[in-house]
């Protein structure tokens, strides 16, 4: 038989999932997949449950319920001061994984050289060489997880049509400065390239820093794609609610490729989302101050336990060196190990990189409640206290 795709047929299940299953058949506590627990504002439950029984139930328009999109760019005005056009740049998807492929689809032609920050979310890499991007990577080591400016401005040339830039970034934590995004501008204008900025962790930065978009940087406005995220946003992942914020002339291919993909999104989840938006602003500083807490909590744990903990600016991860601890394997072995004789599920982070890596680093999720942060410091404390 004719066979199927080459690229997604060679793919593995990604980390998130094998991890999940694996601490799911051995009762293990999931701080691997990033899923955050006890964090769903009562209001946003409460007004999907009230738009769902009142309906409509049919299809909304593709780019988006007018409340949502409307929502969207008044966020964008009320936290970086971007003047949005909802009619226009903001359009709403099925989260920000099928965003994040409409942007690739619908920018990059095949031969189009586009530039990958690693460690990277497992989406990017698959989808840009399938919509026949060349990828051309650059890589953060850790522990500091530097930007490296020399390799990233070797990385762009005339042929460079996009960069994914993603911060806070997941798997790393780390939030980009306004001096790093500038030098980041500096070579968009140079060779007349965009961004496509993943910033699902946008509202999830700690210890004083904040979240700045490339999009406010001038001459970034019409160079720039901002995706963002409710499931991020409202501990609500299930959900699936994302949205872009985009310049017409990029927002238009982007929609083009969206109307083929999902066309849309469920009309009562985009209608609880925009009332979420416009939750005071004690709602998000709330979010950020909670999930810094449970980042504290988990880190003093896993250094009591003897785990090396790297700083950590943002999202809900946590990156740790297991070298301390003993170990000589491998990242993906330790969690294994973990999952199976200590029951706590992490992610090795060696699955972030395309080619080789450090093997001693593995991240853990702190976006859980406190007894599930508690049962996984017990298990780990009594594990390697043996």
């Amino acid at each position: 038989m004719k066979p199927a795709n080459a690229l997604f047929s060679s793919l593995g299940t990604t980390i998130f999932e094998t991890m999940s299953r694996l601490a799911q058949e051995h009762g293990a506590v999931n701080l691997g997949q990033g899923f955050p627990e006890d964090l769903e504002p009562p209001a946003v439950l409460e007004a999907a449950a009230r738009h769902v029984l009142q309906g409509p139930h049919q299809y909304p328009s593709m780019m988006g319920i007018p409340a949502l999109r409307q929502a969207v760019a008044a966020a964008n005005k009320r936290f970086y001061g971007l003047d949005v056009d909802w009619q226009t740049e903001v359009m709403v998807t099925s989260g920000a994984t099928e965003a994040l492929a409409d942007c690739l689809f619908g920018l990059i032609e095949p031969g189009d050289e586009v530039v990958l920050i690693e460690p990277l979310y497992d989406s990017y890499l698959p989808i840009v060489k399938r919509a026949g991007g060349v990828p051309k990577l650059v890589r953060l080591q850790p522990p500091r997880w530097d930007l490296p400016r020399e390799d990233l401005a070797a990385a762009f040339s005339d042929r460079t049509k996009l960069i994914m830039l993603n911060s806070p970034m997941n798997p790393c934590a780390k939030v980009f400065d306004e001096d790093e995004l500038a030098f980041i501008a500096d070579l968009l204008q140079r060779h007349d390239a965009y961004a496509v900025c993943d910033e699902v962790y946008e509202h999830l930065t700690f210890d004083g820093r904040r979240h700045v978009p490339l999009m406010t940087l001038p001459g970034m406005r019409e160079r720039c794609v901002r995706i963002g995220s409710a499931g991020k946003t409202f501990s609500v992942t299930s959900w699936k609610v994302g949205y872009i914020t985009a310049p017409p002339h990029l927002l238009g291919p982007i929609a083009k490729t969206h109307q083929f993909l999902t066309f849309t999104t469920p009309t009562g989840l985009q209608a609880a989302v925009a009332e979420g938006l416009g939750m005071e602003d004690a709602y998000f500083e709330g979010l950020a101050r909670d999930m810094q807490a449970r980042r504290d909590h988990l880190a003093d744990g896993l250094r009591g336990i003897g785990f090396e903990v790297l700083d950590c600016a943002g999202t809900y991860f946590l990156t740790t060196d297991v070298r301390p601890l003993g170990w000589t394997g491998t990242d993906a072995d330790f969690c294994l190990h973990l999952t199976t004789k200590a029951g706590v599920a992490a992610v090795p982070v060696s699955a972030f990189f395309a080619g080789e890596a450090d093997r001693h680093f593995v991240r853990f999720c702190f976006a859980k409640n406190d007894a599930a942060l508690d049962e996984a410091l017990s298990r780990l404390s009594a594990h390697f206290a043996r």
